[in-house]
Order: structure tokens, then C-alpha cells, then sequence
């Protein structure tokens, strides 16, 4: 049952006493059910209207000829850059291709570099991508193993998240369960802030279908390695 002191909280803890640890609510990017309903232009007259606010709050002068562009760019970079990845009309268009090779082994793409943004700090996330499948019969351009990182990379995320998005959506385009996602990634919000560890790195995995067993995942690192 909700009450006065639980309101906002999550499991019980306030934000403030969560600090900087991942909550990892779901699947999905967390995204309103009208997010569509202004158009890009809107979005980013308003982004920048609000972000001059910003700006002015914390006692930028927004007549210098450095600074009063600023609200502009930062709206034309949210929605047309770094958060690309929100609106379904930019997700990449993928056309598969009959496996004439005859290849039935893993195809590895690795070192696929990204940047995303922590969606509780809203600062980066660098890191680089290795995505693996095994064909059903079907291949895919290699390319567009880099394009689907980076859509999925362009909106505010979470590791966790990013990783099983990627592992999912390569999983019903190719139509195989024979898939693999490795992320190894430094969040800024840990090395420029808080804790200021500018040495650590988060790695997550994915391990689908005949990748999920011990032999197939030493391969996959094997290969990495090189």
C-alpha cells in the first residue's frame, strides 16, 4: 500500500539513498505513450526554450556571443545525435541475404565503438560492442550490425538494457536464438563524477541459443582476444 513516506520511492529506498546504482526496470526505453506527438521541429523549439533556462539559472549570460547559440545546438544534438535512437522513424532498415556460403559458423563483429548516455546522469557511456550469430539460413550485412548498435546506443540507457535490446532485436531480424552481445563500457558518471573512478569498465553479455554453453562462450572470448 502507497503511502506519504513510501511516495517516489523505489522498493523502499529514496533516490538519494539508491546514489548512483543501476535500476534495471525493464526491456524497453521507458517512453510515454504520447512521445510522438510533437513533431522534431517542436521538440527542439521547446528543448531549447528550456535548456536557456538552464543556462540562465545557473547564471550563464546567454548575450555572450560564445553562449547564446548553445540552447539551439543542444537541442539540434538531442534530438537529431545522442538521442536519435528514441524515435522508431530513425531504426535502421536491414535486408537479409540467402547464406549461399554455406557458412554455419559464428560470424563475430567486434570492437563496434558507441556513445551512449547514462539515463540517470545523462552524461556519456563509451564503449565498444562485439556482436556474434550463427545464420538460420539467413545473413545480414555487416554494417548493419553497427547501425542496430548504434540506434539502440543513441537514447538514454542503461548497460544492461542496451545489451539485451541489441541481443533481441538481432534475434527476430535474423530469426535464430544463435545470438551473442558483449558491451565493455566506462560510464562518466562514474570516472568524471561521484565516485571518480576513471579506471573501472562494466562489461555485460548476452549468450543466446547455442552461445549459452560453456564451450561456445570460451570460443567467442577466444576470438576477442585477437
Amino acid at each position: 500500500m502507497a503511502t506519504k513516506e513510501n511516495l517516489g520511492k523505489f522498493n523502499g529506498f529514496s533516490p538519494e539513498e539508491i546514489g548512483d546504482d543501476h535500476l534495471y526496470t525493464g526491456l524497453k526505453t521507458p517512453m510515454k505513450a504520447d512521445a510522438f506527438k510533437l513533431s522534431d521541429a517542436e521538440k527542439k523549439d521547446k528543448i531549447a526554450v528550456l535548456f536557456s533556462e538552464i543556462m540562465n539559472v545557473m547564471g550563464l549570460d546567454l548575450t555572450d556571443d560564445s553562449l547564446k547559440g548553445t540552447p539551439n545546438r543542444v537541442a539540434k544534438m538531442y534530438i537529431e545525435e545522442i538521442f536519435s535512437g528514441l524515435n522508431p522513424a530513425n531504426k535502421p532498415k536491414v535486408a537479409l541475404f540467402d547464406n549461399k556460403y554455406q557458412y554455419n559458423q559464428m560470424l563475430v563483429e567486434k570492437n563496434i565503438t558507441f556513445y551512449s548516455n547514462c539515463e540517470h546522469h545523462f552524461v556519456p557511456i563509451v564503449g565498444k560492442a562485439h556482436v556474434a550469430y550463427i545464420s538460420s539460413g539467413k545473413v545480414i550485412g555487416l554494417s548493419k550490425l553497427n547501425r542496430i548498435v548504434q540506434y539502440y546506443a543513441k537514447r538514454p540507457q542503461v548497460q544492461e538494457r542496451l545489451t539485451n535490446q541489441i541481443a533481441e532485436e538481432l534475434k527476430t531480424i535474423l530469426n535464430t536464438e544463435d545470438v551473442a552481445v558483449i558491451i565493455d563500457a566506462k560510464h562518466l558518471c562514474v570516472s568524471s563524477r561521484g565516485i571518480k573512478d576513471d579506471t573501472s569498465a562494466t562489461v555485460t553479455s548476452y549468450f543466446g541459443g547455442k552461445f549459452d554453453s560453456p564451450e561456445k562462450i570460451t570460443e567467442l572470448q577466444n576470438t576477442l582476444k585477437y
